[in-house]
């Protein structure tokens, strides 16, 4: 019992991650198709001036699933970090390069400088998501076994699931960013930007929904056991994935632009916890159950203990925090940054 309560909130920790940590990841993809540094400009400042007050926070939900993991399911997080160290290696350098980019990006004068850490923030923002979905591809194709370096340093994340995996996780982020911005530029009165984003929202639901399409057959030839769990006791919250993806293009048509936070936001959640609902009550597919994978039940009990304190602190401050940047207009006149891109 103890055990579910955890999964509980370290899936919804991982949730929260997706939908926040996400589109600040898709607003990088976004910044770095922007164009030309003058043409650019306007959508990289829209971009920063969105993102900037929240994004550090953002990644508190990484940091929340990796403590729980660890300490939760110990012998899980061993597993994940000894078969797939090299794709986390290239996660945590992207974590810090995005981040040393974004915040030094705005300080500096030279152009030159200013190039480098653009396009540093901008590749960083892509390749990060990347390698993030194919780790869940990895753990969801049942090719981390438990133990240390049980599994292949390279076939486990290098296959047909993780690399559509990947290229989900970064349509996905994508998307979000897209879908959030349009509103963010009609509130700072910047129509011509909202319709531009809105353009590309409507683009990038388009593809990954054709992704996702793809990515049926892909599980149904090499990850045969998710592909069941999905078709199975999946199958009903991937239906409401499928139909709130489609009520969001239609809220884009009809420039719904408020709502289709709401249901493109719920689409994401839909398909995570397919994925979730699918694989239980494996936390490892195909090698160990969530019961199996927990702490010592003294430990578990702290565990839930401190995360019922620790979300009763924090939710509220995020909350708080979302909205007074929500309550105000935001600026893109602080700064320009028109060179971030050559």
């Amino acid at each position: 019992m103890l055990a579910n309560v955890v999964l509980v909130f370290l899936w919804s920790g991982i949730t929260a991650y997706v939908l926040l940590a996400g589109a600040d990841f898709g607003a990088g993809f976004w910044d770095l198709l922007a164009g030309s540094a003058h043409g650019g400009a306007p959508q990289r400042q829209r971009i920063a001036a969105s993102i900037g007050p929240v994004w550090e926070a953002n990644h508190v939900w990484l940091i929340f699933a990796l403590v729980v993991t660890w300490t939760g399911f110990p012998t899980v997080f061993a597993s994940i970090a000894s078969t797939l160290y090299i794709p986390l290696t290239i996660v945590a350098f992207g974590i810090i390069l995005r981040g040393s980019a974004f915040a030094f990006r705005k300080t500096v004068t030279r152009v030159a400088v200013q190039r480098i850490f653009g396009a540093s923030f901008a590749l960083s923002s892509v390749i990060t998501p990347f390698f993030l979905g194919m780790i869940a591809g990895a753990i969801a194709s049942g090719r981390v076994p438990v133990g240390i370096a049980q599994g292949s340093v390279i076939s486990s994340w290098l296959n047909p699931t993780s690399v559509i995996g990947g290229a989900l996780a970064v349509e996905v982020c994508a998307y979000l960013a897209a879908v959030y911005l349009i509103r963010d530029c009609e509130r700072a009165g910047e129509g011509d930007l909202a319709a531009h984003f809105r353009i590309r929202a409507l683009v990038m639901g388009v593809i990954t929904g054709a992704t996702a399409l793809v990515g049926i057959a892909v599980l149904h030839a090499d990850a045969p056991v998710l592909y069941s769990g999905l078709t199975h006791r999946g199958l009903p919250l991937v239906v409401l994935s499928a139909l709130f993806g489609g009520m969001s293009l239609l809220l884009l048509l009809r420039r719904s632009h408020v709502s289709v936070r709401v249901t493109a936001a719920l689409a994401v959640v839909c398909v995570l916890w397919a994925w979730g609902v699918a694989q239980y009550p494996d936390i490892l597919s195909g090698t160990v159950t969530v019961t199996a994978a927990a702490a010592p039940d003294a430990t578990m009990v702290v565990l839930v203990i401190t995360l019922g304190v620790g979300t009763a602190l924090l939710i509220p401050s995020l909350l708080l925090l979302y909205g007074l940047q929500a309550s105000a207009t935001p600026s893109t006149s602080n700064r320009d940054l028109p060179e971030a891109h050559s």
